[in-house]
């Protein structure tokens, strides 16, 4: 039996689902996994921050908190300081035991991967390797490289990390604007020299769902055909706003693991957001087990870490993505809370349930409001609406171009006192 509200009505009946209409099964299996990128590709957007490694190491236990599988925590091969943060945060899980393995990034050459294998010996801890190359046309012209150079960069780089006993995910650059026939060549040398992953990158954000289906399916023909288990990754940019409904559609057509960020900061515009991600597959019922209720304080400290300041308008943890201060809106989630029934008044005017990430809907007064928002507030302060009262503070609201501040109610209820 669905739960209920206070009058019997059963809220399974409040809600008609078109996203659930007709639809044959799961679009998305369960099982998938989370590939976190805050650390290193969300590092690479000019406008933040390098954190600090406090910063860092609080970062990982949030990720922990909230399902991330892996986490890609950076470039080890690129600086001293950067190998001693990466063998700083792997000593941390271990320490910790948090539930979360480790992933680094490095170009197609051995003496990227050998800080990796490096970093894994002294903390002891696997490690995944994820090596990168461009295979587009466009990027083989700007940089001079051959097919053949490609591969023979490629083997070499996969080699010394399975050699090492370490997993190896193969990372085409600019995957989606690659020529199929390139893409097979690579595919089948990574295979054949023991990598475990192929990750196709939309690195310039080109994609649309046709592109990542296209992509995905030819893949999977590839993997097939070479007899192995290899999986999936997708890796997604927002160039053109498609990042996070890529990076879904990429799971519904048979990608294994999806890239996120915090907040989607990244390269340029960034990369699909892993907090959107997360909400909406647990919207879709596929995170059912999964508690995301410290979801709000993995982008707070995302956010805290790199010096990004979170857009007011953004779903789930910006300043307004649970507020309103319009009268009709008001009124019906005022409704639904006299009833009693808090799920109707996280409901009834979102589509997103605030509750069930750690906030709660928000009502203000301003200059769209009604009697319905004063009353509201001046109870929810222990105040006992008067008429004089709500009639001073509408007053105030329309003669402004703003929400009231809490300040500037109260000094309208002042002027009536």
């Amino acid at each position: 039996m669905a739960d209920a509200n206070r009058e019997g009505l059963p809220h399974d009946e409040l809600i008609f689902d078109w996203n659930e209409f007709g639809r044959k099964g799961r679009i998305i299996p369960k099982g998938v996994e989370f590939f976190d990128e805050t650390l290193r590709d969300g590092l690479q957007n000019p406008s933040v921050d390098d954190p600090s490694l406090d910063r860092k190491l609080e970062l990982l236990h949030v990720m922990a908190a909230i399902g991330i599988h892996v986490a890609d925590i950076g470039l080890p091969g690129s600086s001293e300081r950067a190998f001693d943060d990466c063998l700083r945060m792997c000593r941390e899980i271990v320490d910790h035991r948090l539930p979360l393995r480790v992933a680094f990034a490095g170009r197609t050459v051995p003496a990227d991967i050998t800080p990796m294998v490096e970093i894994s010996q002294r903390a002891g801890i696997p490690v995944e390797v994820y090596t990168f190359i461009g295979s587009s046309p466009i990027r083989q012209y700007a940089e001079d490289w051959d097919l053949d150079t490609i591969l023979k960069r490629s083997a070499e780089a996969i080699d010394v990390g399975v050699k090492a006993g370490l997993e190896v995910a193969y990372v085409t650059e600019d995957t989606t604007r690659s020529r199929p026939e390139v893409l097979a060549t690579l595919f089948r040398m990574a295979i054949e020299h023991g990598a475990a992953r192929l990750c196709l990158c939309d690195t310039v954000g080109h994609a649309t769902p046709d592109g990542v289906h296209n992509l995905i399916r030819f893949t999977q023909s590839v993997i097939s055909g070479a007899g192995s288990n290899a999986k999936i990754d997708w890796h997604g940019h927002n160039d053109r706003g498609l990042a996070l409904e890529n990076a879904l559609w990429a799971l519904e057509f048979g990608a294994h693991r999806v890239h996120g960020t915090a907040l989607g900061i990244g390269e340029r515009v960034g990369n699909a957001q892993m907090e959107l991600i997360l909400l909406n597959l647990k919207l879709l019922g596929l995170l059912d087990e999964q508690d995301l209720s410290r979801l709000l304080e993995y982008t707070q400290k995302a956010a805290a870490a790199v010096g990004w300041n979170i857009p007011i308008n953004y779903p789930l943890v910006g300043r307004d993505a649970f507020r309103t201060a319009t009268g009709v809106h008001a009124a019906a989630i005022i409704k639904a809370k006299n009833k009693g029934d808090e799920w109707l008044a996280d409901r009834v005017y979102s589509g997103v349930p605030a509750g069930m990430f750690g906030r709660e809907q928000e009502i203000c007064v301003g200059y769209m409001s009604g009697a319905s928002n004063v009353n509201y507030w001046l109870r929810r302060q222990g105040i006992e609406p008067t008429k004089e009262m709500v009639d001073a503070i509408l007053k105030k609201a329309k003669s402004e171009q703003h929400i009231l501040s809490d300040d500037e109610i109260r000094a309208a209820i002042a002027s009536v006192a």
